[in-house]
Formats: structure tokens, sequence, C-alpha cells
């Protein structure tokens, strides 16, 4: 008995050691997470209210917040279901025996190692005025068109967004894939199910926890597109891709700091709201193990 209780003894102390030198390690991220990021943003928050919520009817009211808010939900509503769908259709393609050579999985991928300053110049040799694209027109009779000076410009960064962010999409979902029995893939094909039915029975149901990390990591995606949408057309670009980064950018270079607060505390608040609802959806539509 004393054996064993010595041996007990010993154990939690281990265990209290390795606790609390875990705990160690962990204050310095979450101090900093602290310091640097939660305690500031609610000062913010308070200071929004310094003067009630005259502030906040001031940005909304204004014209130029409208339009940044609208591209912005504009850009999300079109582009994540467009990246969601192409990056599954190729993603199912690559997890076929005849495509699963990692050469394609590496085409994919390759647009998330180069950096964002270059592909945008890319984007603007073929798109800008002079470019490639008018060219082209211009040697086929055919009528230029001012892409990025136009309502042509969301498209061009809406392109750019998807063969961007495509590769890492595709390789999440491609780990969800392979998470999924081949047991049930056979049964059904065994009961003469055709792919069609797979896909909605199956692959679609076992994939909800993974599409809805795709979801949340796209949305957090379009806002970074703002570093695209500021190269291709600077501060004051085309109104079709005036984003609420450039709102809250060109607030910060004014030193309109009220303006500047409401507006990223409101972007949070949308975000926050809107996450927190998909999650709660998908906690009860998702797979029931």
């Amino acid at each position: 008995m004393k054996r064993n209780s010595l041996t007990t003894g010993n154990s939690q102390l281990r265990l209290n050691s390795e606790a609390r030198v875990g705990i160690a390690f962990a204050a310095i991220p979450v101090l900093g997470f602290f310091t640097f990021y939660l305690v500031p943003f609610i000062i913010m928050i308070v200071r929004t209210f310094s003067e009630g919520f005259t502030t906040y009817a001031k940005v909304l009211g204004s014209e130029a917040f409208r339009l940044a808010a609208g591209n912005s939900l504009k850009f999300i509503l079109v582009g994540v279901p467009l990246l969601m769908l192409i990056s599954l259709g190729v993603a199912l393609l690559l997890n076929q025996k005849f495509l699963k050579s990692d050469f394609y999985r590496a085409v994919y991928v390759l647009p998330l190692v180069l950096p964002s300053a270059t592909v945008v110049l890319v984007f603007q040799i073929f798109f800008e005025k002079g470019g490639i694209i008018n060219y082209l027109f211009e040697l086929s009779g055919a009528q230029t068109i001012d892409f990025l000076g136009s309502g042509n410009a969301f498209w061009v960064l809406l392109l750019l967004y998807i063969w961007k962010n495509m590769g890492y999409a595709i390789i999440l979902i491609l780990g969800g894939l392979t998470q999924i029995p081949g047991e049930y893939y056979e049964a059904a094909r065994i009961d003469g199910a055709g792919l069609f039915y797979q896909l909605r029975k199956i692959t679609l149901p076992f994939m909800t926890p993974t599409f809805f990390f795709v979801m949340i990591i796209s949305i957090v995606g379009t806002f970074k597109s703002y570093r695209e949408a500021f190269i291709l057309g600077g501060s004051h670009p085309d109104d079709s891709i005036y984003m609420l980064q450039h709102f809250m950018n060109n607030n910060f270079a004014n030193l309109n700091y009220p303006r500047l607060s409401v507006a990223a505390v409101m972007t949070f608040a949308v975000i926050f709201v809107f996450v927190l609802f998909m999650y709660l959806r998908q906690g009860k539509g998702g797979l029931r193990k």
C-alpha cells in the first residue's frame, strides 16, 4: 500500500510540475494578447461612446462608409461561395486516382508562396488599360475595356482573390475528403448509387465541419484582399472596389480616429455575429455521431 501511495504521490507531483511549466509557457502569448489586442480593443470600444451614439450615426450616415460596407458585403457574398464551389470541384478531381500526383497539387498551392505585390503586378500587366488583354482586343478589332477604372475592377479583384486563396481551400477540403471512410462509397456503389447521390448523401454531410472552417478562412481572406485592391487602385480606387479597409485607412491618414474606431467596431460586430450564427447553424445541422 505504501509503495502504491508513493507512486501515486510522485505521479501527482510530476503532473503538477508539468502543469506549472505549461502555464508558464502559455502565459507569455496570453499576456501579449491581452496587452496588445484585447485591452486596447476594449479601450477603443469605450471611447467610441464618449459622445454617445453621435459618432455611430455620423459614420452610418456617411456615403463613403455605406459604399465601402456594401462593396465588402458584396465581395463576401459573391467571392466566398464561388471560392468554395471551385475549390470543392478541384479537390474532388485531385482526389481521384488519375490526378493524385503531387505535381497537380503543387500547382494549386503555388499562389500561396507568391508575394501579393508580384501577383498584382502580373494582373496589372494583363488588365490595365494598355495591358495584354486590351492589346489582343485591338489586334482583333474589338473595343478595349478599362478593367481597373470601371466596375470591371470588382471582377478583376474577385478573380485575383479566388486564384490566390484557392490553393489553401483545396488543401483543407482534400484533408476532409481523406477522412471519409471508403466503405461508405463502396456500399453506395453496391446499392447502385450514382456520383451525384454519393456527393449529396455522403461527401457533403461528412464535410460539414471542414466547409465551416473553409468558409471562415475564406471570409477572413476577403478582408486581406485589401492589399491587392490597394495596389491595383491606390487609396482612392474605382468605386466598385472601395472596401471598408479603404475607409478605415483613409480616416487613419486624416487622423480621424473616432470614425476609424467606430468603423472598426461595427466591422468586428458584424463579423462576430455572422460567424456565431454560422457556428450555431453548423452545430445544429452538422453530422451527429
